[in-house]
């Protein structure tokens, strides 16, 4: 099939300050936690003021 583009795998992870790779819901791993809609190619944001790791945990 022609123009299938591939996914970023569920479970992918990235950096605050790092270019998401995929648009969907990405979680903050560790805690406090929390979920946010973030889209392909914007920059990981921090949460609560530091640095953390977002894991993709459902397609946009």
């Amino acid at each position: 099939m022609y123009g299938t583009a591939s996914k970023a795998p569920i479970g992918t992870t990235g950096r605050t300050g790092e270019r998401c790779p995929e648009s969907g819901v990405w979680e903050v791993a560790g805690t406090p936690t929390t979920t946010a809609p973030i889209a392909k190619n914007n920059v990981f944001p921090p949460y609560g003021g530091r640095a953390v790791t977002w894991r993709l945990v459902r397609y946009a």
